[in-house]
């Protein structure tokens, strides 16, 4: 289960980035293209899901142990399976809705006067383009630490369910 839950959220960012990359490509090309290392010939958006890919799966390993280990009191092997990918969809979901969510919110108040607040890299041209695609990824973080949250909580309940016999 945690194999799938690290290719599951490497997944995620794979796909996660190709929306930011849409957003501002300039983001890639000034920040993680330069962080991942990724050769020049790979800066598009190929590119973009590998540094998605790089930067994400390890967040299979920080929640899928705690949820997976949780879920080590549900009896047999198909319930712990089908709970634990319901847990990982759960957290997918939740972390894609605040990505979204955050994409959104900043896509109607994010302003020139307001980029000009935060701390970019030098030589950023498209500064509200390259907020918006930021403050997505911080949003799917928080999205992640808030689906670790639920995922824990309906693991916690479907081994206490199978406890009692419900």
């Amino acid at each position: 289960m945690i194999v799938i839950a690290c290719l599951a959220a490497g997944l995620y960012g794979a796909m996660h980035n190709q929306i930011s990359y849409a957003v501002a490509p300039e983001y890639f090309h000034v920040l993680k293209f330069p962080q991942f290392g990724i050769p020049a010939d790979l800066h598009n958006r190929l590119g973009a899901a590998v540094v998605g890919a790089a930067a994400s799966w390890w967040m299979g390993l920080v929640i899928g142990v705690p949820v997976m280990a949780l879920g080590l009191r549900i009896q047999g092997n198909a319930r712990y399976f089908r709970t634990g990918m319901r847990a990982i969809g759960l957290v997918i979901g939740i972390s894609a809705i605040c990505a979204i969510t955050t994409l959104g919110l900043l896509t109607l108040i994010a302003t020139p006067e307001l980029a000009a607040q935060f701390n970019l890299p030098p030589g950023v041209t498209g500064r509200v383009a390259f907020l918006r695609a930021g403050a997505m990824h911080e949003g799917s973080y928080a999205g992640g630490l808030l689906g670790l949250l639920a995922a824990l909580f309906y693991t916690y309940r479907v081994g206490r369910k199978a406890g009692t016999g419900q």
